[in-house]
């Protein structure tokens, strides 16, 4: 199993609000109920699941899905 999550982009360190959304699990067993998650969270949710964690990546530019 594994849960795909990508850093929020309003998240900074030092925050006191959760920084990952989950984008979505793939296998079979598990539901998120929630739209941001802690990073803690995560890992105790795949250490418990033998999910692994997949952290996706930006383009740092905040330019994809956008229209020209």
């Amino acid at each position: 199993m594994k849960i795909f999550v990508r850093e929020r982009v309003k998240a900074t360190d030092g925050d006191k609000r959760p920084r990952y959304r989950v984008v979505g699990v793939q296998g079979e067993g598990l539901t998120i109920k929630v739209k941001r998650i802690r990073k803690c969270e995560l890992k105790e949710i795949a250490k418990h699941t033998g999910a692994e964690i997949v952290y996706l990546e930006r383009d740092g530019k905040g330019s994809e899905g956008k229209k020209d």
